[in-house]
């Protein structure tokens, strides 16, 4: 059984919002600052009637939190967060691949929980699986070893030994490397082969979850489970814009300004 998260009652006219895989920091500077500029807006433009905000890993194309110090940029979408957190509005990150050494700086400074792996909730009367989605499902097991190693404490402190302009720089020269290796790979639909849908019929088989809710992927999907369940990936911001909302009823991906 999954770790909980406390469940949400949607008041009448409330929704719950998803979104996944902002990337912000690739491709360059200019490109990134203005995909952070349209979160922005679409931050705003949900905030009249959001009951919570799930963002749902790689917010950041690299992040890591030193004990004084963390990645410069994304300062916008920073200052938007605070702001709907001060006005109550609950958030919740998620962890992804890319930005993982997430520590204690966004539940200090927003108070924003920040997650490492997927929890159950209950939204109204329909029951989730939620997180990023990285190392879940069968094979790829060279990362999932990787992974582990990554987020060790051993590896945390000794990357947090070097210099914060060499440590981030090394970084996002790996990341860059990693996104070209995998250019395209992301958006191909694999039908059957999808290794997070066999990770919620898996999980399906265990427990009901009406919906199964991912990021890492980076394309947009709504596949069926079983008859009464679906497994939706919140696709990316780079090239899709989507996102998911829940009215109490149903789960939707909606893309946000599709045309800009």
């Amino acid at each position: 059984m999954s770790k909980e998260l406390p469940p949400i009652t949607l008041a009448a006219g409330k929704k719950v919002y998803f979104a996944s895989d902002f990337h912000l920091g690739a491709p360059n500077k200019e490109k990134s600052r203005e995909r952070e500029r349209k979160i922005v807006r679409w931050l705003d433009h949900i905030r009249q009637d959001a009951a919570a905000v799930f963002l749902m890993g790689d917010l950041f194309d690299f992040w890591f939190e030193y004990k004084h110090a963390v990645p410069k940029g994304a300062i916008r979408l920073q200052g938007k967060l605070a702001e709907l957190s001060d006005s109550g509005i609950p958030l919740t990150i998620f962890t992804g691949n890319h930005d993982m050494w997430m520590k204690n700086y966004f539940p200090d400074e927003f108070g924003i929980p920040v997650y490492r792996h997927p929890r159950a909730i209950n939204i109204g009367n329909s029951r989730f699986l939620i997180g990023h989605g990285d190392g879940l499902g069968p094979g790829d097991k060279r990362y999932k070893i990787m992974k582990k190693v990554f987020q060790s404490p051993l590896s945390y402190s000794l990357y947090s030994w070097l210099h914060p302009d060499i440590g981030i720089t090394l970084a996002n020269l790996w990341s860059n490397k990693s996104r070209a290796k995998n250019k395209g790979k992301d958006e191909v639909f694999l039908g059957e082969d999808e290794w997070l849908l066999a990770y919620c019929r898996y999980k399906e088989e265990k427990e009901h979850h009406d919906y199964y809710v991912f990021g890492h992927r980076h394309l947009p999907l709504d596949l069926e489970v079983t008859e009464n369940s679906h497994y939706i990936n919140l696709g990316e911001w780079i090239n899709y814009y989507t996102y998911g909302v829940f009215n109490g009823h149903k789960l939707e991906l909606k893309t946000f300004e599709a045309t800009q």
